[in-house]
């Protein structure tokens, strides 16, 4: 008895929580002869393993700054016949991110454009890729704010760090030229190194009304589509379907 309350407390000094909570039920098969020790040790060493790699992805959806949590698996494709779910599924899987594409979703309000953005988010940071998440207004406000402090390069690094950036919104509100040139620092910078994805409200050829400037948006968009996945949703928005079903309800 002893030796086992030494070995409590070396787990716990050793913060392997896990191995803790399982260790009596394991130490009784052991004993019954249910189970070898090696292999006891395995699956003790396996779930501490297992819960580490829950908490750190549960900590690394918290530090992405998602607005909410929606997943692949909670879209209805059905509802959106226009997407391909087999493409959804492959994004899914991060091949893109190897390879340094960028994902544009493009499509009109309430589609589904920013659900598909945070789920493949959350894949990614599921497998503790740094991801973060900013609506575009937001993002522009604050590299204005930094170049307006002389922080704008330390911002640039800081935006430029993530293996996937999600810029949410683009179209909804204009840019003008100086917030256009900022975000065209940034773009560039991240331009074949880290993945970045879109959301957009606003065909490609609307882009220079959005930026104030037709030559901006051009090179914006030469080096966001150059190597990219590019995502048209055509349909209605989810949120019409989901008031629409309210009042069937109330039938």
């Amino acid at each position: 008895m002893i030796n086992y309350n030494k070995l409590l407390n070396n787990l716990e000094t050793l913060r392997l929580d896990k191995m803790v909570s399982y260790l009596p039920n394991y130490l009784t098969a052991i004993e019954g002869k249910d189970i070898a020790f090696t292999d006891a040790l395995f699956e003790l060493t396996q779930k501490e393993i297992e819960f580490r790699d829950e908490r750190a992805a549960r900590q690394q959806i918290i530090v992405s700054a998602f607005p909410f949590e929606k997943e692949v698996k909670d879209f209805d494709f059905s509802y959106q016949p226009s997407i391909n779910k087999n493409q959804i599924l492959d994004l899914e899987t991060l091949r893109f991110l190897e390879n340094h594409e960028n994902i544009l979703f493009v499509g009109t309000s309430g589609v589904g454009k920013t659900h598909l953005a945070i789920s493949i988010g959350i894949a990614a940071a599921k497998k503790r890729y740094s991801v973060y998440f900013i609506q575009c207004h937001d993002l522009i406000l604050q590299l204005k704010k930094a170049h307006a402090e002389n922080r704008l390069e330390q911002k640039l690094k800081n935006f430029c760090k993530y293996s996937l950036l999600i810029v949410d919104e683009i179209g909804y509100l204009p840019v003008d030229r100086d917030g256009a040139n900022l975000f065209f620092q940034l773009i560039a910078r991240r331009y074949e190194k880290h993945s970045t994805i879109i959301t957009t409200n606003q065909p490609f050829s609307k882009w220079g009304e959005i930026f104030s400037d037709n030559t901006l948006a051009n090179a914006i968009l030469d080096r966001l589509l150059h190597h990219s996945i590019v995502i048209k949703i055509t349909g209605q928005s989810y949120r019409l379907k989901d008031k629409l079903e309210e009042i069937e309800n109330k039938k």
